[in-house]
């Protein structure tokens, strides 16, 4: 975790424009509020989402493939679970975060970050005591992903028009991770 924090945290600094949320406070808040080893380890995809697996057409429930492994690492695997809290909006979330959300896990029907949280940690047999933590970590992972593509147009490395929304994502996921931290028990 330790490492997942600073080198996040590292290219955060690195790709921020004049325009981005300086992240500083959540930053400072992930350091601090770090827990301690789990003892649990195992592959962490780091990008385990909806349109990174692949469904069996026969059996939709199924998952028969998941894609996109370029960071996956060794680690905690509730930061897995963090990241794809990340992606996941549900549908009494604001105005903002259904703007920016990528899969249709604010359908009815579909569980919510609580829900899944409880699923996971039943079938897992792993305490999520410490799931803000790894939630915020998750927002903050995706506002540094968008931030380094938003980067690229900022300084003209890239022309393509759809990156120029990015900073919103940015502002959004920042907002987000803010109201983790002041609503947490940790």
């Amino acid at each position: 975790m330790k490492r997942q924090v600073g080198g996040w945290s590292e290219r955060y600094r690195n790709a921020r424009t004049d325009d981005a949320p300086d992240f500083e406070i959540v930053m400072a808040w992930l350091q601090e509020k770090m827990p301690g080893e789990s003892g649990k380890v195992s592959i962490i995809h780091n990008d385990y989402r909806f349109d990174n697996v692949v469904l069996d057409p026969h059996e939709p429930l199924k998952i028969i493939g998941v894609l996109d492994w370029e960071m996956a690492t060794i680690g905690d695997p509730l930061m897995d679970l963090g990241g794809a809290l990340a992606y996941w909006v549900d549908r009494d979330d604001p105005p903002n975060m259904q703007a920016i959300r990528m899969v249709p896990t604010n359908l009815e029907g579909m569980m919510t970050r609580k829900e899944l949280t409880g699923r996971y940690a039943e079938k897992m047999g792993i305490p999520v005591a410490h799931i803000d933590f790894y939630y915020c970590f998750g927002l903050f992972r995706l506002a540094v992903i968008a931030q380094q593509i938003y980067y690229r147009f900022y300084h003209g490395q890239t022309k393509d028009e759809r990156f120029k929304l990015m900073i919103f994502a940015v502002h959004v996921l920042e907002e987000a991770a803010r109201k983790v931290i002041a609503h947490s028990d940790l």
